[in-house]
């Protein structure tokens, strides 16, 4: 996260206990390879933890919020001396009849400051860790409080069980999007509403025109384009749970690769300034940025922007999400970063994590890296 949007945002709770960002989409436009030096926004961990699948040297996860560290020490946590189908459990992916068992176990390997805040909020345990974000029970009060009144439970199960994308687009329009579904999705899902109960407020600053239209466009992508059977972040949202598809970093293909390269992991409470004026000798060849320019100035997207770029060896990979405030490469570092536009619209087409407006996908010029 970047000082500005720290100067703005409170970040003394667990903001998002997920990431909702689709890792399969991140993957593929960073291209990990073995001995890579990956930087990451932490956020909950999830993605920084796909990440090692690949077999990077490091992987430096970053957050101002130690709420949002306390979760990613959890994490590494279970992977360490949870097996897989524990994992699943404490995460919420699916039932269990005592998480704080699993929870006990894992406390032996957090550090001090991660056991602290896990022990003062045994409720979060008990109802699955990827509950616990403010951005979760804004999902949360939309499937209990709203879509009941929309649609009934067997229909919400319908649209999940996906089919063909013919069959998709077809109860879509004659079983999904009624006028109850526009109307009341575009209330929940208004810049005040998202601002009060789902993200800051102060994250809204630089956004212009109708945030609720927006995401609704992308929802109708979302049941219709894509897969709902395939698709963990719908499943969630709309059941508080995952039903037939896992994120990549929960799955059980995954779950070997991750355990091993643990050590390969650190993270730190920093913004990005920091951590790069704290190791000045360092360079990077991949940045997963989730979407931390939204959140701040023009002027400080490029400043930022350059910054990194002149961090990164040549050919380094830059993935970042907009979602509502347009950022991208600008003229003055045209020299430095070539976009790569092509990659970026079908990633983002794929995107399973819907509600994003674009995925920016950049490569450093050969020879523009650190001198």
């Amino acid at each position: 996260m970047s000082t500005e949007a720290a100067a703005r945002a409170d970040f003394s709770f667990v903001r998002y206990a997920q990431c909702w960002e689709d890792a399969d989409v991140l993957l593929e436009a960073l291209d990990v390879r073995e001995g890579d030096i990956c930087l990451s926004i932490a956020s909950a961990g999830d993605n920084s933890l796909s990440l090692l699948s690949c077999g990077p040297a490091r992987v430096i996860a970053v957050d101002m919020n130690p709420a949002q560290l306390a979760c990613l020490a959890l994490r590494v946590a279970a992977y360490r001396v949870l097996e897989h189908h524990e994992l699943l459990q404490l995460v919420g992916s699916r039932e269990c009849a005592d998480r704080e068992v699993l929870y006990r176990r894992c406390r032996g390997v957090l550090d001090g400051e991660a056991r602290d805040f896990w022990d003062a909020h045994p409720e979060l345990i008990r109802a699955g860790i990827g509950a616990a974000g403010k951005f979760e029970r804004y999902f949360a009060a939309f499937r209990t409080r709203l879509l009941p009144w929309i649609h009934p439970r067997r229909r919400v199960d319908r649209l999940l069980a996906g089919g063909t994308l013919k069959q998709r687009h077809r109860f879509y329009a004659h079983h999904w999007d009624n006028l109850r579904w526009r109307l009341l999705f575009r209330l929940f899902f208004s810049r005040f509403v998202m601002g009060r109960m789902g993200r800051d407020p102060a994250f809204f600053r630089y956004v212009e025109g109708s945030v609720a239209e927006r995401i609704l466009e992308r929802t109708r992508h979302a049941l219709t384009e894509l897969d709902p059977a395939a698709n963990p972040y719908l499943q969630w949202i709309l059941t508080g749970r995952h039903t037939t598809a896992l994120p990549h970093a929960l799955r059980r293909e995954n779950f070997d690769a991750i355990r091993k390269n643990l050590d390969r992991l650190e993270w730190h409470p920093l913004s990005i300034e920091e951590l790069l004026a704290s190791e000045p000798g360092l360079d990077f060849d991949c940045f997963n940025l989730s979407d931390i320019f939204e959140y701040m100035s023009d002027e400080s997207f490029r400043r930022l922007l350059a910054t990194l770029a002149g961090r990164a060896r040549p050919g380094a990979r830059f993935a970042y999400w907009n979602m509502l405030v347009p950022r991208s490469r600008p003229p003055e570092l045209a020299d430095m970063l070539v976009p790569d536009p092509e990659l970026s619209e079908r990633l983002h087409l794929e995107d399973k994590a819907f509600f994003y407006s674009r995925f920016v996908v950049e490569t450093v010029e050969a020879g523009a890296g650190p001198q």
